[in-house]
């Protein structure tokens, strides 16, 4: 039951003070037809409103089911508004961008009833004013009596106990107006009906009960209710509340009445987006490029740790140095003095410092080293065996493929010997051998290689041979293999020194099938078989051809399995050729040699050098006039030739240790490395190795064991380790600068929400009138803040990836380098994000001022 008890109603202008009611005190029975007549001007909307819960009482009371509402929340008249009140407006007040069934159903969303009873009730209640024929049009579509069905059928879907219609027949023709009577006063027969009107006939036809208005006062009432009468009660509603789904689908079918409108918005807004999007595409493009440089170059140049170390940053820096300290120095003119530059030099050479590589090794295969495995895309170790191959050519005699004996031939081999002593480097061009070991780590091959014809080496007897991106392979590799006549290359080079330059023979290129190359086959004698027992000494029989041509009866055949040439994408693409063993062929020659007599010998005596007799640390000191009598007999016992040849072994091995014979001997322990490679992935990698080394040396440190110490040369590290730090800062600044724009559009798209607003201030009535609170109307708006932003960001992402296809076309038609714009999925998905966080908070204060506006000054705009 509705009661009025002296309500007052006043409204404030800016010069005085408007009484619209005065003192109103009416009693409003759960069921009948009232109609409040009077003049325009006299307060019956007024009225209507407040009992309506739409516009505020000044004082007084309004009294539901026995409850003051004096202290109403927002929430409760919300509340009231969806559960007890349904509204018909004199102009329909549809939401003209929904259809039929979307605006009759809205009240229902509002108090979560679920889709397909919305749907069901939405439809029966349009079946009761006639209209299940029209559901899916739009109310453009129908005439003014249909659009005031629809505005009936959607006061009536929420099954309120009060129906409140302000001139409903007003913009209605005769007949139609009593269409919409009829169906009034059959609502009436179970509910409250309140009809304001200025047609009294209409009025007197159908209502039960007419109150007079006059000047904000009631001046008469046909049925006033007795005390008797009023029996208050009491229930429990649940508060409404519109879901973000049916936010969004209000705002969408509002954007999609705008289409043109829309499109240019979320273009404006998604131009921030390109801008971003195609800086991080280029900087991911480039980074990707980098990181593949970087992976090509840690394959090519890893962290290489030698036995031997000389510290090369020390001597760039003594070089470096010397325009610095020329300038420094205070010179007298009439004096020239020594500028220190290569004794520099050799000071900075001289600080070399040796390795415990054996303690290191166990530290990597330990659990402490884990951290630096785990970094480490592979770790190989090298022993410094060196393999005695040779090609047999038949009457053309043996080649001796490995040591290389083509630049002895030369005379070059003591200056490539030298040359390797200062530059050590793990790369083939940089040394003279052809005859090389494979990676173990398969990533490592199929990263530094690509496998041409045939397999990959996989036991001791098989190797494979290497030839370069052309499928050609070096002259200098061919001689050095035995593939091209030495000989010749030999005369051609003497002719060349004594100034007989007509007399060189030019060699014309060699081809070879991949058949023909892989049908090549060398043998490979143990290193301990070189060296013959002589009457009780041993004597190096290597230069000995008889000798040898005995070993290569009984020599083990090594043969070419595979081809093999460098990755499209190594930086190290350039090669001069050669074959390459397996660490298999290495551990078998270990075993081999280990159970010759010699190596058996060396191994019984460790203090005593198998080649003079002698006590290694005595070597230095002992002279051939030293030898003990059963020696010299021995020696006067041999032919002039093993006696030469005595001498020269006993020369060569005179400052040997006991390492250095087993390993000329081809007996290693493999847990004394001479080198370490360690390969990284990229430079994070090999900084996460770099410092895992330093850990490894402040522990020594820490513990006393300074002789275990690492000390290494990272040159590509050193040259390389800024190229990402400064694209970084290059994407950063620019995607500051763009920012700007992005700021720019949001700023847009909040003054675009805000015109939305005004557009859309009778959309903001209608729905307060059937219970949306202010929360809900910030929600509507906020949901088209984020359509547009989803859309800009979408737009802009979509922009980028079509825009990236020419720019990377362009890029690759112009340097080579492919996908240089490449935007990666993360980018994409969080500047999509960014869109919607920037124009939901660009369109916060449109929909704040939205949700504060007067329902009743809404719902009067146009």
């Amino acid at each position: 039951m509705l009661e009025v008890r002296h309500l007052v109603k006043d409204y404030s202008t800016s010069t005085d003070v408007v009484h619209a009611l005065k003192d109103i005190t009416i009693t409003f029975r759960d069921s009948e037809f009232v109609s409040i007549l009077g003049q325009s001007g006299c307060g019956k909307t007024t009225f209507l409103n407040i009992i309506g819960g739409l516009d505020h009482y000044t004082s007084g009371d309004l009294i539901i089911n026995g409850r003051s509402t004096k202290n109403y929340t927002d929430k409760d008249w919300d509340t009231y508004r969806n559960h007890r009140v349904g509204f018909v407006f004199q102009s329909y007040n549809l939401i003209m961008h929904q259809t039929v069934l979307s605006n009759v159903e809205l009240a229902l969303t509002l108090t979560g009833v679920g889709k397909e009873e919305r749907r069901k009730r939405a439809i029966e209640v349009l079946k009761k004013v006639g209209l299940e024929d029209q559901i899916h049009k739009k109310p453009t579509q129908m005439s003014g009596g249909q659009m005031q069905r629809v505005a009936i059928a959607r006061a009536m879907v929420n099954d309120p106990d009060i129906l409140l219609a302000d001139e409903p027949t007003g913009a209605l023709d005769s007949k139609t107006s009593v269409q919409i009577m009829e169906l009034l006063k059959e609502i009436s027969k179970d509910r409250l009906v309140v009809m304001v009107t200025h047609n009294p006939e209409l009025a007197k036809q159908y209502s039960t009960r007419i109150i007079q208005l006059f000047d904000g006062e009631v001046k008469g009432d046909t049925d006033p209710v007795s005390p008797q009468e009023i029996q208050p009660s009491s229930e429990e509603l649940k508060k409404p509340g519109m879901s973000f789904k049916t936010a969004l689908s209000l705002s969408l079918n509002n954007l999609m009445t705008k289409k043109g409108r829309t499109i240019l918005t979320s273009f404006a807004g998604s131009i921030g987006i390109i801008g971003i999007a195609l800086i991080l595409s280029l900087s991911n493009g480039v980074q990707n490029y980098i990181d593949r440089v970087e992976n090509d170059t840690m394959a090519s140049y890893p962290i290489e740790i030698q036995d031997n170390t000389m510290d090369m940053s020390t001597m760039m820096e003594t070089m470096m140095n010397m325009t610095e300290s020329k300038e420094e120095q205070q010179k007298n003119e009439d004096e020239i003095t020594s500028s220190p530059y290569i004794n520099d030099i050799l000071n900075s050479i001289s600080s070399s410092s040796e390795n415990n590589l054996t303690a290191f090794k166990s530290y990597i295969e330990s659990d402490e080293g884990k951290d630096l495995r785990d970094h480490a895309k592979a770790i190989e170790y090298s022993y410094g065996l060196s393999l005695h191959v040779y090609n047999d050519l038949g009457d053309q005699g043996l080649v001796q493929v490995s040591p290389n004996g083509l630049l002895e031939r030369l005379g070059y081999s003591d200056m490539m010997n030298l040359s390797s002593q200062f530059m050590p480097s793990s790369s083939s061009m940089m040394n003279n051998e052809v005859w090389l070991p494979l990676p173990d780590s398969q990533e490592l091959r199929d990263d530094e290689y690509q496998l041409v014809a045939g397999e990959w080496a996989d036991d001791y007897n098989e190797v494979v041979i290497e030839v370069d991106e052309n499928n050609e392979i070096s002259d200098y590799a061919l001689y050095s293999l035995g593939l091209m006549n030495q000989d010749e290359l030999v005369e051609n080079y003497e002719e060349l020194l004594a100034g007989n330059r007509d007399k060189i023979q030019t060699s014309e290129s060699v081809t070879y099938t991949m058949d023909e190359l892989m049908d090549t086959t060398f043998k490979l004698i143990p290193n301990s078989d070189l060296y013959q027992k002589i009457n009780g000494v041993w004597i190096d029989k290597s230069d000995d051809e008889a000798y040898v041509d005995k070993l290569m009866a009984d020599a083990e055949e090594i043969k070419i399995v595979g081809i093999i040439k460098p990755a499209d994408s190594t930086v190290s693409s350039t090669t001069m050729g050669g074959v390459y063993y397996t660490s298999a062929m290495q551990d078998h020659m270990i075993d081999v040699c280990s159970q010759s007599e010699i190596v058996q010998e060396q191994i019984a005596h460790p203090d005593i050098n198998v080649f003079t007799g002698a006590e290694f640390s005595n070597a230095e000191k002992i002279q051939m006039s030293d030898l003990s009598t059963e020696q010299q007999m021995a020696l006067a016992s041999m032919s002039q030739e093993e006696l030469m040849a005595y001498i020269q072994t006993y020369n060569d091995n005179l400052n040997a240790t006991y390492e250095t014979n087993l390993q000329k001997l081809g007996y290693i322990d493999l847990n004394n490395p001479t080198a370490i490679q360690i390969y990284a992935s990229n430079f994070e990698d090999k900084e996460m190795i770099s410092d895992q080394i330093n850990a490894y040396n402040e522990e020594q440190k820490a513990n006393g064991d300074i002789n275990n110490v690492i000390t290494y040369n990272d040159f590509i590290g050193m040259m390389l380790s800024s190229v990402t730090s400064v694209i970084n800062m290059i994407s950063y600044v620019l995607i500051g600068f763009v920012s700007v724009s992005l700021i720019v559009s949001s700023i847009m798209i909040g003054i675009i929400t805000y015109i939305s607003v005004l557009e859309r201030t009778k959309e903001i009535g209608i729905l307060r009138s059937i219970g949306a609170s202010k929360k809900d109307i910030s929600h509507v708006f906020n949901a088209e803040t984020f359509i547009i932003g989803l859309c800009s960001g979408c737009m802009g992402i979509l922009i980028t990836l079509l825009l990236n296809l020419p720019i990377s076309l362009i890029v690759e038609h112009l340097t080579g380098v492919s996908h240089i714009a490449r935007l990666p999925w993360q980018g994409g998905l969080i500047l999509i994000l960014i869109s919607l966080i920037l124009t939901v908070i660009a369109g916060l204060i449109p929909s704040r001022y939205a949700s504060k506006k007067d329902p009743v000054e809404a719902l009067r705009s146009e």
